[in-house]
């Protein structure tokens, strides 16, 4: 199974990821991380390097599921060329997928969680509350099937809800 958790900067998306994978023995895969790597080898900052990450590690989830491995990915998709990334992936495995919508209307609570969060990526800027603004505004409608999540939950109600759609017992 892969599982997509998307959503905003700022909303979670890292820490249910890895929260999800540990709990469920997966593998966590994460787009920043990649991207981070592929700044850090010389690649520009730009459209097509993020492309690029999402491309890396889509044809890393497509291996450990060809394992028979679940894979949680962690990734805006704030597009439909992102989100059919994972689709393809799915089409070529066989493998089922997941996408979970992590929002967080308190917009209070939100800018202070992204500007108070401190992340170990050396080459991905961080970006300000204007720019994830400015996503928010031109985030695509969902048209797939996907778990729609309040990230005001805890981390450990969040994932214990990913958990529970897997069938898997809940996180703790």
């Amino acid at each position: 199974m892969l599982i997509v958790i998307s959503g905003l900067p700022g909303t979670g998306k890292t820490a249910v990821a890895a929260e999800v994978a540990r709990a469920a023995d997966a593998i966590h895969l994460s787009i920043d991380t990649v991207e981070g790597a592929l700044l850090g080898a010389g690649f520009p900052r730009s459209w097509t390097t993020g492309v690029a990450a999402y491309e890396a590690v889509r044809a890393a989830a497509e291996q450990n599921l060809d394992l028979g491995r679940v894979v949680v990915v962690d990734a805006v998709n704030d597009s439909e060329p992102a989100r059919d990334t994972w689709r393809r992936a799915v089409a070529t495995t066989g493998a089922p997928l997941m996408f979970v919508l992590l929002t967080l209307d308190d917009e209070v609570e939100h800018r202070r969680r992204l500007e108070g969060r401190s992340r170990n990526l050396t080459n991905v800027l961080e970006p300000s509350w204007g720019d994830v603004s400015s996503r928010r505004a031109s985030f695509e409608p969902w048209t797939d099937v996907h778990v729609r999540v309040n990230a005001s939950e805890s981390l450990r109600q969040i994932a214990g809800l990913v958990l529970s759609r897997l069938g898997a017992p809940p996180a703790g």
